[in-house]
């Protein structure tokens, strides 16, 4: 019998494999997988890649409403199964939300500024509070790297209401391709009604501030940092592979943003992947190249504490998200 405790998301063949059986084995949810908690007990999490201190801190989860277009090629209920197969709730669709501050010798790199304190859904508000139960000082925080401008990803960037910079004194580092596109002319009249109104914040706030630095593929965005282009979800949607001595992380951001769904399900495409397809080609590539290198893998809206191992499954993958000590 599978433990209990541990949390996974390992599909039939892989746990096949995993346990040296040659069939794939049929599980019942209710009896293999205990649900995955939605809230963290402890809003923070460290752990090392080589000498980088990597510390994923809770922002707060977005219970969404099933809804069948969130999945272009799945049903509700197809979802539902996938939820009830990764031990996750099936009452509605858990997006939690972590970011990770990266202490790097003596600088902080924040990876993504989060949703803002009740700006992108009322119970994401847990980030500040749990940064200073880690002991960050957002006041310190040298660069922001985003990965793209989605506002559960940039929204932290702003104070609500005024939209006045969080990170003023801060240097923030994103794909030039994901800038140009969301700060186009004319870039908010091609939106879709749904995005109008972020896409017309994004225009009338970013360009005002002069510590963006735009760079592109494969460029160092901190000390043994480099960007990883990504695009599908977003047109400059970008990953930050972390490298230290023997050791890698790659920060993955939305590639696979719902592990449940996406591992076992990879040719899934979301809702909101602006080029599916391409989302699609650029998971699969990523996600295989974690595999065969053993690089460790952090995401957005993994469980916390947002990484776990993925294992090739076929043509598709088993996941198993870390658990907290």
């Amino acid at each position: 019998m599978l433990n209990m405790t541990r949390r996974t998301v390992l599909s039939s063949a892989a746990a096949a494999a995993a346990f040296g059986l040659s069939a794939r084995l049929e599980f019942i949810p209710s009896l293999a997988l205990a649900e995955t908690p939605l809230e963290p007990t402890v809003g923070f999490y460290r752990y090392k890649v080589g000498d980088v201190e990597v510390t994923a801190i809770y922002d707060g989860i977005w219970r969404k409403p099933h809804d069948p277009a969130f999945i272009k090629n799945a049903s509700i209920e197809d979802t539902k199964q996938a939820l009830a197969a990764a031990g996750q709730t099936t009452e509605f669709m858990p997006i939690p939300l972590t970011v990770v501050v990266l202490k790097i010798g003596d600088r902080l790199v924040m990876m993504d500024a989060g949703s803002g304190v009740g700006q992108w859904q009322a119970n994401a508000t847990h980030l500040p509070a749990n940064m200073a139960a880690a002991g960050i000082d957002y006041k310190n925080i040298d660069t922001v790297i985003i990965s793209h401008f989605h506002p559960d990803h940039v929204w932290g960037l702003m104070e609500k209401g005024t939209n006045a910079p969080v990170f003023a004194h801060a240097e923030i580092i994103t794909n030039a391709d994901e800038y140009n596109w969301w700060t186009a002319p004319g870039r908010v009249d091609t939106l879709a009604a749904g995005r109008k109104d972020a896409g017309r914040r994004i225009a009338d706030v970013f360009p005002k501030w002069q510590n963006w630095k735009l760079v592109g593929d494969g460029a160092e965005v901190a000390p043994g940092v480099h960007l990883v282009s990504a695009p599908g979800h977003t047109p400059g949607h970008s990953t930050f592979l972390v490298a230290s001595g023997k050791e890698q992380l790659l920060v993955s951001a939305d590639i696979m943003y719902v592990p449940a769904l996406l591992a076992p399900h990879p040719d899934w495409q979301g809702s909101y992947d602006q080029d599916g397809p391409a989302a699609i080609v650029t998971r699969r590539k990523l996600i295989d190249r974690i595999i065969a290198d053993n690089i460790k893998i952090c995401g957005s809206h993994f469980p916390f504490p947002g990484s776990g191992t993925f294992v090739k499954d076929g043509n598709a993958y088993g996941f198993t998200p870390t658990t907290q000590a």
